[in-house]
């Protein structure tokens, strides 16, 4: 483990791999490179004004969008299979079942408390949602350079929120691809279903680009990737593309003394207690020299 950038929140696992993969990203050029990363507490704070902000999802059961009884259900949910999500005692496959029961079950609870389209272009404009510190300039610099950026969330309102909150922020650029859970809409944009597949934290990857040819085709000559993500199943979003050099970062934002070693042993990268996306933004611009 290294520090580097004289900055404790920044460790790199192995130095001698990371300057290699560096390397071979600055000599095939911008051309070959695509970004994928997660949303939520990824490319957003994990912590606002010390509060702990989770999810997209989190705004709208906690600012009181939609029937007086979901937020209590939804609590219910989230403390019932959150943790078997986070438990090293449960095999994959199991978390795997339990993770796609969870969010069948949520989301037609969001259908029953009469989800609105309005309701996520609102909750979108929350103080609680902040870009994490130099998000901002790392998407110009992606924008300005024609680098894909694929979001792959498996947050429950996922495709509309997120977009909602880009073009809020005026940063839904052309080269901005979200993978993310999305409904059907009445003419009313009151919430019908989900559409299929299903997509959670166990298993979101990049195969999930077989379903969006328009996405896949953009990126499928794109070898070089770094990939952002702030949990360790994160890390899977890449199962299944054929990539040549992949640098994983990683975003430890709470609990560091217990996670250290799992996520060194995953990420190639760490930035660590919610820190800014500096360490991207200087390696994107050492990358394009």
């Amino acid at each position: 483990m290294r520090i580097i950038m004289g900055n404790n929140n920044i460790l790199i696992t192995n130095k001698e791999k990371f300057e290699e993969l560096k390397d071979n990203f600055k000599k095939d050029g911008v051309e070959k490179l695509h970004v994928l990363a997660d949303f939520d507490r990824t490319l957003t704070k994990a912590f606002v004004n010390g509060e702990n902000t989770p999810s997209l999802i989190s705004v709208l059961r906690d600012e009181d969008y939609l029937t007086p009884d979901y937020p209590k259900k939804a609590k219910a949910f989230y403390e019932k299979y959150h943790a078997i999500e986070i438990s090293p005692d449960i095999s994959i496959e199991e978390k795997t079942k339990l993770m796609k029961e969870w969010w069948t079950k949520h989301f037609q609870l969001l259908i029953d408390s009469n989800l609105n389209i309005k309701d996520i272009e609102q909750a979108m404009k929350s103080s609680n949602l902040i870009f994490r510190d130099r998000v901002s300039e790392l998407l110009d610099i992606l924008k300005d350079n024609d680098i894909p950026l694929v979001v792959l969330s498996s947050s429950g309102i996922g495709r509309e929120s997120i977009a909602s909150y880009l073009k809020n922020k005026q940063k839904l650029f052309e080269n901005i691809h979200i993978i993310s859970n999305s409904f059907n809409w009445d003419k009313n944009g009151k919430a019908i279903s989900v559409n299929q597949p299903v997509i959670h934290g166990m298993n979101k990857n990049e195969t999930v680009i077989d379903s969006f040819p328009e996405i896949y085709n953009t990126v499928k000559d794109r070898k070089n990737v770094i990939l952002l993500g702030d949990s360790i199943s994160d890390i899977d979003m890449i199962t299944g593309f054929d990539y040549d050099n992949l640098i994983k970062i990683g975003f430890l934002n709470e609990n560091i003394e217990e996670n250290l070693e799992n996520y060194k042993q995953k990420y190639d990268v760490l930035i660590l207690n919610d820190s800014s996306a500096e360490f991207i933004v200087n390696l994107l611009q050492e990358i394009l020299e």
